[in-house]
This record gives structure tokens, C-alpha cells and sequence, in this order.
């Protein structure tokens, strides 16, 4: 794979800077490689072929651009075996999870966003005035590394859809994914210049991007804190920033017929990805009088997980992403137990048998009060906080009393989810876990971000509105 050189301008390029990182397998700690890691001369190549580029794509006809988001879904489908292998390696995903989850959510947002561009109205007319949604420009994309094709392609796709050109800096710390879209999007053949890709760090690569006076807008998708200085970097130059950053998602469950499947899979989600989900359903939220029922499920769901090897089809759930990481999940653990949550299941340390490798224990702390930190902090492990309510006003003030907005969830009798969804401060809430809709917008609340993603919905992001006056 391409560890050593950037895809700038249809071709795969030498970096100008010679710094590079190790990528390292976090399931066992064998070193696959050494990225290259841009500057900014490398970034400001690929900057001027985007904009070179522009002029030509988003005059493109949309059925055009359309037609080459379908050759793109080919050779996505092609490599799909290649991408799922790749995830599963510079992540540590159990390897069913890498191709039921995030292999597949690549192919099903390609899927969606050619159906709702198809769907969409271009140009429209009102009143004498023609309407017209153009490309906004060159988009620097910053995506992360916790679902790698979910939100390259969420980005991308949409981008391509509206006529934008763009330069992808994907996570330095699981780039094999990023790289093989790069050789993905080669063999679509998009014209040249229009999808590049630069490896980096975010104070380099990311911080150019945001800065540059050519980059029209920054899509990003990470924590709050480098939102934060992306938002910043981008403002002298008035650039659009759309941002999907952290969450601490409520999880509120109702007394009702369902209730104990419903906690069994609130506790499921947090472990799954091992917790490394933005809008994972970290706090559970439940009656008073059935918290230890709650807890006493949890800690069974937890009992069942099985980490291990990721290539191992019986494994259930990966190591952490880093040491880096596993260091700040360790230590939110410890706080837990500190402030005084009762741990009922996992804690501190490595599964027994795990020796090697980023693994963590999935955790599980009862009695937690909302003040707490692993109540107000997104730990991005498999961590779940249940916390009692008193009845559904309380439930609700609990749910909101957070710096976050991304998702929120509620199970019970529908009627009265319905109604509790309504007071609930989140840009995406799932009502008794309902399936994936990859038409509905994803966003968040408050430190969560701004923006939407997913189909018709991203598509408008990277569109101006131009109206023509006297058209009629």
C-alpha cells in the first residue's frame, strides 16, 4: 500500500516533507509500516489541484457527477474484502464486525447518496427568481479514525454530489483505510485534482487546511477540542465549518414489557466498536426502583463479551485504538471507582488472558451520579454509567444536563417516547432502537457540532444557494 506517498492530482506523489510514524497493529503491537506525514508544502499541493479542478467538476452535468459516485460504488464493492481486512488491521476490529459495520457503511452511504442526488431539485424557480444549489468550493476533510469509511465516505460522496472538489486528511493513526479509498477513487477515474488525499497531523496537515485561504470549507469529524481549534484557524477566512464532534449520549429506559432487552442492548451498543462510537449510549438512564435489575443486567452482557484475536471470528470485541488512548480510558476508570460509582463489572486493567495489545476490560458503574465524571466526560471505551431518575421530568433534566447533543435514545411504550424524544436537546434520537436510517441527518447539539451528514442532507452542506433574479 501507498504508506510513502500522497494522491495529489489523479496520481499517487513523493512527500515533499521526509517525517513519518510508525502504524501500529493495536491488537497485538506489530508494527505494520511507516506512514509518511505531510507539511505545509505537501498540503498546499494539494490545495492548488483541488482548486485547478474545480472549475471544471462543478460545471460537470449532476448526472455526470452522479455517474462517477456509481463507478466509485464499483470499485469500493471490488476492493470491499481489502477494505474490511485494512479496518480490522490498523484499528483492531473483530474482523465481522470490520465487514458487517464499517466496510458496509461505506458502501450504504455511497448507496444513499447516489439515490438522494438523483432525488434532489438543482435548480428551481421562485417567484422570477431561478435557484440554483452549485459546489461551495475546494472542502478540506478531516475525518477520524474510530469509523473510517463511514465518515470518509459521508464526506466525500456528498462533496463529489454537489460539485466540490477536495483534499482528504484522514487519521494518522488508522491510515491503511484512507490509503486504499486513494486507490479506490484512481481506479473510478474522477478527473484529476478533484479527490486528493494528504497524511498528517492535525497541527500541520489539519491546521493548513483550516487556515488556507483557497479551502472554501472544512468538514471535520473528531473530539470538541479540535473542533475547537479548527473552528478557530478557519475564522479569519469566513470559510463554512461543518463539525460532528463528541457525545455523551442518554439512553433512557422505561419501565415496560421490553425493559430488560432493552437494557441488555443499551449495554451491547457501549461495547461494541469497543466503545469507540460518538454517539454510543454511554449514559443509561433508568427507574429508580429497577436500577440494580439494570445493573445486574449489564454486568451479564459485559460477562459475555469476548476479546481477543480480531482475525478470530468468535471474537466479539478489540483492543483500544493506542496506548495513548487506553492510557485516558484507564485513567476515566479509575475516576469512576475514586468518585464513587459502584464498578460491577470489568474495571481496571486487561481481560484476564490479554497480554498483549490495547485491550480493556468492558466496564460497567452503577449508582453514578450525574455529576460525576464518566457521566459528564465521553471516555470513548467500553464504559457504561447507569444512573437512577425519579420519574420523567427527572429523566429528561438528567438526559440534557450535558455539554453534549449528538444522540439520544429512549425505549418504552411509544406514545410516551414520542413525547420524551420531543424535550430531548440531541440532533439524532432512536426510539426503541429502531434499524440504521441512512437517510435521516446526523448531527449534533450544543459541543456536539453543527452541520448535518447522511444523503440529501450532507449534500446541502456543500452547496451554495444562488439566485438569479429576474430569470422569469
Amino acid at each position: 500500500m501507498n504508506t510513502g506517498q500522497f494522491y495529489i492530482d489523479g496520481a499517487w506523489r513523493a512527500p515533499l516533507s521526509s517525517e513519518t510514524m510508525a502504524i501500529e497493529n493495536p491488537a497485538t503491537g506489530a508494527i505494520l509500516g511507516q506512514l509518511a506525514l505531510g507539511n505545509l508544502a505537501d498540503t498546499d499541493r494539494a490545495i492548488a489541484a483541488a482548486r485547478a479542478a474545480f472549475d471544471g467538476w462543478t460545471q460537470t452535468p449532476v448526472a455526470e457527477r452522479i455517474e462517477a459516485l456509481r463507478r466509485l460504488l464499483d470499485a469500493y464493492n471490488a476492493r470491499f474484502e481489502e477494505m474490511a481486512q485494512a479496518i480490522s488491521a490498523e484499528m483492531g476490529a473483530p474482523i465481522t464486525w470490520a465487514r458487517d459495520a464499517q466496510a458496509w457503511a461505506g458502501r450504504a452511504h455511497l448507496e444513499a447518496t447516489i439515490t438522494a442526488a438523483e432525488a434532489m431539485t438543482w435548480e428551481e424557480m421562485r417567484g422570477t427568481t431561478r435557484i440554483i444549489r452549485e459546489g461551495i468550493g475546494v472542502c478540506g476533510l478531516i475525518t477520524p479514525w474510530n469509523w473510517p469509511m463511514n465518515q470518509i465516505i459521508c464526506k466525500v460522496a456528498p462533496a463529489l454530489a454537489a460539485g466540490c472538489t477536495m483534499v482528504l486528511k484522514p487519521s494518522e493513526i488508522a491510515p491503511l483505510s484512507g490509503l486504499l479509498f486513494a486507490e479506490i477513487c484512481d481506479a473510478a477515474e474522477l478527473p484529476k485534482g478533484v479527490f486528493n488525499l494528504v497524511n498528517g497531523t492535525g497541527p500541520v496537515v489539519g491546521a493548513r487546511l483550516s487556515e488556507h485561504p483557497q479551502v472554501d470549507m472544512i468538514s471535520f469529524t473528531g473530539s470538541t477540542r479540535a473542533g475547537t481549534a479548527v473552528a478557530a484557524a478557519a475564522a479569519p477566512t469566513v470559510k463554512r465549518v461543518a463539525q460532528e464532534l463528541g457525545g455523551k449520549s442518554p439512553n433512557i429506559i422505561l419501565d415496560h414489557d421490553g425493559f430488560d432487552a432493552a437494557v441488555k442492548a443499551g449495554a451491547q451498543a457501549v461495547f461494541d466498536n469497543t466503545g469507540q462510537s460518538c454517539d454510543a449510549p454511554t449514559r443509561m438512564l433508568v427507574p429508580r426502583a429497577l436500577h440494580d435489575r439494570a445493573a445486574t443486567l449489564a454486568a451479564e452482557v459485559a460477562a459475555a463479551v469476548i476479546t481477543g484475536d480480531p482475525r478470530d471470528a468468535a471474537t466479539t470485541m478489540g483492543p483500544l485504538v493506542s496506548g495513548v488512548h487506553w492510557a485516558k480510558v484507564q485513567g476515566l476508570i479509575t475516576a469512576g471507582i475514586e468518585e464513587g460509582a459502584a464498578c460491577v463489572a470489568g474495571g481496571l486493567g486487561r481481560p484476564e488472558g490479554q497480554k498483549n495489545g490495547w485491550f480493556v476490560r468492558p466496564t460497567v458503574f452503577a449508582n453514578v451520579e450525574n455529576s460525576m465524571r464518566i457521566a459528564q466526560e465521553e471516555i470513548f471505551g467500553p464504559v457504561l454509567s447507569i444512573i437512577p431518575f425519579d420519574d420523567t421530568a427527572d429523566a429528561i433534566r438528567i438526559a440534557n444536563d450535558t455539554p453534549y447533543g449528538l444522540a439520544a435514545y429512549v425505549s418504552g411504550p411509544q406514545d410516551q417516547a414520542q413525547e420524551i424524544a420531543r424535550h430531548l436537546r440531541a440532533g439524532m434520537v432512536n426510539i426503541n432502537s429502531p434499524d440504521w436510517d441512512l437517510f435521516a441527518p446526523f448531527g449534533g447539539y450544543k459541543q456536539s457540532g453543527n452541520g448535518r451528514e447522511y444523503a440529501d442532507w450532507a449534500i446541502h452542506d456543500f452547496c451554495e444557494i444562488k439566485g438569479i433574479a429576474g430569470w422569469g
